[in-house]
This record gives structure tokens, sequence and C-alpha cells, in this order.
């Protein structure tokens, strides 16, 4: 069984300077001045999650949301079959833990697929002084907004799309994430199984893999276990009927 590394809010170890970190305009603190950043500072601090552990499970009180700021995360739900289904994996600079707000319980499970580090924002704090800096409540309810048209992206993929659409869609989105985050767009390492992604995507393992195995025979892709080049990305485009998500 995955393990929890819970611990109460107030114990979280070590504070982190938004102003200083490198992954700031594509997190919260995206667009704010030195003064506001100041403010968001004393809130935010810093936890280590090891792979396979979990920052919290579907059923914990929703507390607080949590910035990636190194490693790799995926989420995932319980099905009323007991089966696991995979709903996203989320890299540095994107936020986890928004599922808790409605209910102020968590929904799904967030687990690390690698040893990562997380920001932990309070949320009861967040709305305190996103009501006093309206720049941070702007940049708040955009990704939120974010995470709503990544859900209808994935409702797309999983409706209308054949396997190879969503392996290539797939694919496509992670290039662009990387790129947007000063990776190489075209040469990473898959954090998550085949399996996992099967789950994501609404595919068999044995699709998935069968899928990474053609495009790499068509010089799509460079495959070596979990490491991927793409080697024509017009290719893996010109696969697709319907927008990325």
């Amino acid at each position: 069984m995955d393990q929890i590394v819970t611990t109460p809010l107030t114990l979280a170890a070590t504070r982190v300077a938004c102003s200083q970190c490198s992954l700031r305009e594509l997190c919260l603190a995206g667009g704010l001045d030195d003064s506001d950043l100041h403010r968001l500072d004393e809130m935010v601090q810093r936890r280590k999650v090891k792979r396979q552990h979990q920052m919290f499970r579907a059923g914990d009180p929703f507390e607080a949301i949590y910035a990636v700021r190194t490693g790799f995360f995926k989420t995932d739900i319980l099905t009323e079959e007991g089966l696991e289904q995979v709903t996203g994996f989320h890299m540095a600079g994107e936020i986890l833990g928004l599922d808790g707000i409605n209910t102020d319980h968590h929904v799904c499970n967030a687990t690390a697929l690698e040893d990562s580090e997380v920001c932990v924002m309070p949320y009861a704090q967040l709305e305190e002084i996103s009501r006093a800096i309206p720049s941070l409540q702007l940049q708040f309810h955009k990704f939120m907004s974010r995470e709503i048209v990544r859900d209808q992206g994935l409702m797309i993929l999983l409706g209308s799309m054949r396997a190879e659409e969503r392996i290539a869609a797939f694919l496509i989105n992670l290039s662009q994430r990387m790129k947007a985050r000063g990776y190489s767009a075209y040469e990473f390492h898959l954090r998550m199984t085949r399996e996992e992604i099967g789950s994501y995507l609404g595919l068999k393992l044995e699709t998935v893999s069968r899928t990474f195995s053609k495009f790499h025979d068509e010089g799509l892709i460079s495959v070596q276990q979990k490491h991927i080049r793409i080697l024509d990305a017009d290719g893996l485009r010109a696969l697709l009927n319907h927008t990325t998500c």
C-alpha cells in the first residue's frame, strides 16, 4: 500500500521565497510585484514527498493547495469496481489539491512518481491574501479555469480519438509542457508507467505498448524503456483530428 506523508501544516519544515523561484511565472506568483510577493512568501511552506508516497488521499480534509516545485505527481480516483483511474499527471509549476475546494475533502489521491518537493499554501490564508491582492486572485482563477479546460480536453480525447491519436496528443502535450519549463521539448523521461498512461487515456496496457512500438518503427519517436525522443513532431501532429488538451 502507498504510504502517506501528511503532517500538520504548522509543522511543515521549510519556508520558501517565491521571489527567488525560477518557476514563479508558471505558478501563482506570476505577475505579482515585490511587496505582494513578500506577503505570499510569509504564507508558503515547502514539503518533500518521496517517490510512491502520497501527498493526500481521497477523503482527507482539504486544508491547502500544493504547487509542484520539483518532481512529478499523478492524481487518481477509485472507480466503483475498485480500479484505479488516473485523472492527471502534474509537473513543476502546476497545482495540486483544487479538487478539495467544493466539499472541503479531497476526492482523489495524489502520489509522487519520483522524489518531489511541493510548496504548501494553506487555503484559508490564500483566500485572505487573495482578497487583498487582486492580481493573485486573478492568477488563482486562471489556474482553476485551466483545470476546467484540461478536463474538457480529456473528455474530447477519450470520447472521439483513436488510440494512435490519444498517444500522439499525450506526447505533444508533454512536449509543450516541458518546453514551457525550459526543458527539451523533444527528449524526456516518462515518470509514469505504460499502465498509468493507459489508465489516463482509457487504453489497455497492450494498446499503449503496441502504439509506442508502432511510432518507433515509423520513425516518429525513439523509445528506450521510459526515455522518449520525438523525431517527427509534425508527423505526430498530423495524426490528430482534434485540438490537444
